[in-house]
């Protein structure tokens, strides 16, 4: 799922590991969900788009949408 997670995390100054600390997942997650090679589950998607303070939907972009 293509997403801007590495945008999001370098606007705040954060390293991967950093961010994978604040959401309680390995710094190998953060990195595969950047890499667009792993879709994180609903409730990690929602923790990162709080974390971020922005919609799921601006985070993840939606595969399906046209």
């Amino acid at each position: 799922m293509k997403n801007c997670l590495r945008d999001a995390r370098l606007a705040k100054g954060l390293s991967q590991a950093e961010l994978a600390d604040r959401m309680d997942v390995s710094r190998q997650t953060i990195n595969a969900v950047e890499a667009d090679k792993y879709d994180p589950s609903l409730p990690l998607a929602y923790k990162l788009a709080a974390f971020f303070e922005m919609p799921v939907e601006s985070l993840f972009l939606n595969p399906f949408r046209p």
